[in-house]
Order: C-alpha cells, then sequence, then structure tokens
C-alpha cells in the first residue's frame, strides 16, 4: 500500500497541478491573464444570485389564454368538418374553455356527431402542434359542446410549463448572462434567478413577451373604419397597428384573415441590421424550405395585397406585395432602436411561448448583500478550517500536519472543479464546503486510529501504516458512498438553494476522500522512505 508505480506518481502531481492551475483564477486578479496565452485557464467561479446579486422573478404562466387559443382554432374546425359534410348549423359559439354548436335538423345529429368524433381522437393537432387532444363532446337537444378534459388541462398546462422554461433559458442565454437558474414551482408557475443582471425591465421585457409572430392577408371586404364601428365580417379580425411616423407611434387598426398565412415556427433565423436604404434598423429573417415555399406562393399568388406581420396580436408592419419573395427572407420594420431590434431578434430565435407569462413577484438583489454573505462564509470557513488544522494537529502530531496539507489540497480541488465546471457557488454551496472542510478529515481519523491499533499489537512502523490504510479504505468508502448518494438525492429532487448545497458537497465528497486516502498516504511514503523510522509518531 505505501508503493506508489511511477504512472500513479504522476498522476498524483498532474491532478494536484491541474487544482492548482484551475483554481487559480479565483486568487489572483484577472489582469494577471491578460498577458497569458488563451489555452490558460482563466474561468472563475460562477457566483449565485445570493452572492452576486441579480433579479429574481416569479412568472405565472397563463394556462386559461392557452385553452381559449385552443378553443378558437377549435371552433374553425368545428365549422370545417360540419361544412364538409353539408350539416346545416346555426349558434357556433366559443367561450374561454368551450365551443357549442346548434344543428338546424334533428335528423343530421348522429352525422354531425360522426362528423365531429376525429376532434375527439388521439392524433388531432389543435393547438401548438400538440400530438394528442383529449376532447369531450356532449349534446343536449341539438347543442353540440365540445371542451377539453381535465386529463388534458393537466397535461396541457405541464407541457406549457416546460416548453416555457426551454425557451426562457434559451432567451437569457442569448442576453450573455451565465448560469441563470430556472426551475418549475408549482403547477403553472416559474422560478427565474438570474445573477449579476442589472436592469430588470428589460429581462422581464424579454421573457415576458410571447413573442408568437404570424403572417396574414389584409381584408378588403371593408374598410378599418367600418370594421371599428363594428361590422367585422366572418373569418377576420381587427388589430391594432403602431405605425412609428418621425418619432410618434400613431395607432391605427388593420382588419387581416383571421386564418394564419404562415407561422412564425418556420423561421430559422433573425437578427438585427442596418436598413439598406438607411431608414433605421430592422430585423431581417429566414424561413426553412417549407416556409420558404409557402412564402414564395402567398406572395406570388397575392401580388398588390397588403402582408401583415403580426406579433403577439399586433400588426408590427403591413407592406404591400409588390412582386413574389422567393428567398425565403425578409425584413421587419417598426421604427426600432438597436437594442429592440436586437431583442425582437432574440425572441424570434428562441421562439414563441406557448402562453403569456406573468411578473407574480419580483426581487433585486443588491451585489453589497453578495459581499456580506460572502464575508460572512469565507469567516466561517477559516474558523472552520483553523479549528480543524489545531484539532488535527494536537491529536496525530506530525501526521495531522499531513492531514493538514491534504486538507489545503482538498479545499483546491473543490474551487478547480467548480471553475471548471462553471457550476454556480450560492451561500449553501458554502455551507457545503465549511461541511467538507469539517467531514475531510474524518478518513484520516479512521486511519490513524487504524495505525495506532496496529502499533499496539506490535507491528513494525512500515507494517503498521501498511495495514493502517489498507484495513481503514472499506469503512472510508462506505461512510463516504452513502453520503454521496444522498447529494445526489438532494441535487435530483432538491431546488435551487438546494442543489447548490448538494454540488458543493458531492464534489467535496469526492475531493476529500481522494485527497485523505491517496494524497496523505503519499506524502506518508515520501516521509517512510526518506526516514525509516523505528516508530510511529502518531
Amino acid at each position: 500500500m505505501l508503493y506508489f508505480a511511477p504512472w500513479k506518481i504522476i498522476g498524483i502531481v498532474l491532478t494536484v497541478v491541474l487544482g492548482i492551475v484551475y483554481a487559480m483564477p479565483n486568487f489572483v486578479p484577472p489582469s494577471f491573464y491578460q498577458s497569458m496565452p488563451s489555452f490558460v485557464p482563466n474561468q472563475q467561479i460562477n457566483l449565485g444570485l445570493d452572492l452576486r446579486g441579480g433579479v429574481h422573478l416569479l412568472l405565472q404562466a397563463d394556462i386559461d389564454e392557452v385553452v381559449e387559443q385552443g378553443m378558437n382554432n377549435l371552433k374553425l374546425d368545428v365549422r370545417k368538418a360540419l361544412r364538409d359534410e353539408r350539416i346545416g348549423f346555426t349558434e357556433l359559439r366559443k367561450t374561454r374553455d368551450s365551443v357549442s354548436v346548434v344543428i338546424k335538423d334533428e335528423a343530421d345529429m348522429e352525422a354531425a356527431r360522426q362528423a365531429l368524433q376525429p376532434l375527439q381522437s388521439p392524433g388531432q393537432v389543435v393547438i401548438f402542434g400538440a400530438s394528442q387532444q383529449e376532447i369531450s363532446l356532449t349534446q343536449t337537444g341539438q347543442k353540440l359542446e365540445l371542451e377539453y378534459t381535465e386529463e388534458k388541462i393537466t397535461a396541457l398546462s405541464a407541457d406549457v410549463v416546460d416548453r416555457s422554461i426551454e425557451i426562457v433559458r434559451r432567451r437569457i442565454d442569448e442576453l450573455g448572462t451565465t448560469e441563470p437558474n430556472i426551475q418549475r414551482e408549482g403547477a403553472d408557475r416559474i422560478i427565474v434567478q438570474v445573477p449579476g443582471w442589472d436592469d430588470p425591465e428589460r429581462l422581464k421585457n424579454v421573457i415576458g413577451q410571447t413573442a408568437k409572430m404570424t403572417f396574414h392577408l389584409v381584408d378588403y371586404t371593408v374598410t378599418a373604419e367600418e370594421a371599428e364601428a363594428g361590422r367585422v365580417p366572418p373569418g377576420t379580425k381587427l388589430l391594432p397597428y403602431r405605425e412609428r411616423e418621425e418619432g410618434t407611434a400613431v395607432v391605427q387598426s388593420v382588419l387581416v384573415k383571421e386564418r394564419v398565412a404562415l407561422s412564425g415556427e418556420s423561421l430559422v433565423n433573425a437578427y438585427a441590421q442596418l436598413d439598406q436604404q438607411g431608414r433605421g434598423w430592422v430585423v431581417a429573417f429566414t424561413f426553412n424550405s417549407s416556409g420558404s415555399l409557402k412564402f414564395g406562393n402567398i406572395t406570388q399568388q397575392n401580388i398588390g395585397r397588403q402582408f401583415a406581420v403580426v406579433l403577439d396580436d399586433e400588426v408590427v408592419t403591413a407592406p404591400r406585395i409588390n412582386g413574389p419573395i422567393l428567398g425565403g427572407s425578409g425584413i421587419i420594420e417598426g421604427g426600432f432602436t438597436p437594442e429592440t431590434a436586437n431583442d425582437l431578434a432574440i425572441l424570434l430565435r428562441a421562439g414563441a411561448l406557448p402562453a403569456p407569462l406573468q411578473v407574480v413577484q419580483e426581487r433585486t438583489v443588491g451585489a453589497g448583500l453578495g459581499a456580506d454573505s460572502i464575508a460572512a462564509g469565507q469567516m466561517a470557513s477559516i474558523i472552520g478550517f483553523s479549528a480543524v488544522i489545531v484539532y488535527i494537529i494536537l491529536s496525530y502530531g506530525l501526521f495531522g500536519a499531513f492531514a493538514n496539507t491534504a486538507l489545503i489540497v482538498n479545499v483546491i480541488l473543490i474551487a478547480a472543479v467548480l471553475s471548471a465546471l462553471q457550476a454556480t457557488l450560492t451561500l449553501p454551496g458554502i455551507a457545503g464546503i465549511v461541511l467538507t472542510i469539517g467531514m475531510a478529515v474524518d478518513a484520516n481519523v479512521l486511519i490513524f486510529e487504524r495505525i495506532r491499533e496496529e502499533t499496539r499489537s506490535g507491528k513494525t512502523p512500515i507494517n503498521a501504516i501498511d495495514a493502517g490504510y489498507r484495513k481503514a479504505l472499506g469503512t472510508i468508502l462506505d461512510a463516504n458512498l452513502t453520503t454521496l448518494f444522498a447529494a445526489l438525492v438532494l441535487f435530483s429532487l432538491g431546488a435551487g438553494p438546494i442543489r447548490g448545497f448538494a454540488v458543493t458537497l458531492g464534489i467535496g465528497i469526492i475531493t476529500s476522500v481522494f485527497t485523505a486516502f491517496v494524497v496523505t498516504r503519499f506524502i506518508v511514503s515520501l516521509w517512510v522512505r526518506a526516514r525509516r523510522p523505528t516508530l510511529v509518531p502518531i
């Protein structure tokens, strides 16, 4: 056990050296690395919201809005299904959570139920590309009513929140922040924590905007003034249009076809750029192959008509189609500034939210609080570290000094792993490090006590040391593996602060086993070879 092959020695030394290299950026000023080659690690530990300051938001997904949008599409599907079967109907109405229709002829009731039956079957796409719909169909006299089942609403809520989390994450990543904490809370809420962000209003605008972009043909059957007076033809809707003229926004109305001509889901890229004609900032976009083909067909078949670009039920621009656009790309004009154009491009690249997100709670954490937390954590670490060092030296003398050396290496390796993985260090994470420091010497205590027992039994120093490390190994692994499993459970099931604690605890367990059993054994073997002791000073 005290013999180390050359490759093992190289591995131990290389691990410690790499640990020092990766941990060093946390202890030297950033200017030190300006003259260093790019391959030299210079990443520092990411500090969490409670240490670095930043923005904390609690968002709630509007599931009712999703259900209502589903009913909009379902209403159109009901109308189409009945017309295809030439079934007379009246009073086709939609509420927030149901669609009802009255069949004119009682003799057509069974045919109507058969026509609407496919809308209940799995595999029908009604909203947001869902692969399965669960819709109940009830009959009261000659009235048929369709609505989502409770199971469907529950599944829809879970799907909306899951997809919202991913889209919010993509949007925040586009802003250039590091390690945002985004997680579900309850059935329809999302916690967003962005360390180091100092502009909560912009963050709320980027996160909260649904960014559902669609393309609609403008309707000319009536004028906008007539539509505003209440004469809105079936299959159309009146939308606001904020046209900017010389820095002022003029609110107008545009009557568009309700049926979506082209969905923004076909977008593959969007970016801000200066208009080639010098009219300010615009957002350029590009469609995928199928979207390009459809966009080309629409523009080819509707030359001379206006084509409205609608973002979250508001017309952004409504240019006239002067000729076929076959390249699958275009621009959005809207009096943008560089920042608003870039934010819109971020929203379009990240994709539309499946449901509006409302800010339920907002909290801005100042960096001063984080500095106080770091200072308190440093003080706790220093006190704990000093107490362990003093105790271990008083208890085991020279061998205690060996253990303290390994303890210093352990702290360096924890900082190195956190820096290399770019894991986020939170205040509970500091608590995990302090706990690890206290636990790090447990393995050495087991080993040293075993060496004492072997020495009392009359074994030579080398045999006693060898037996102490060999017999204590199983106990050390058992004790640390159970704690590691607990840390994994905390990480998989816990929330943000608990995860921060689990990360540092898990990393600390692995590094402490390495330093306590491998590094101290290596140091002891060097001491034995150099001194050839006749007694074990323990």
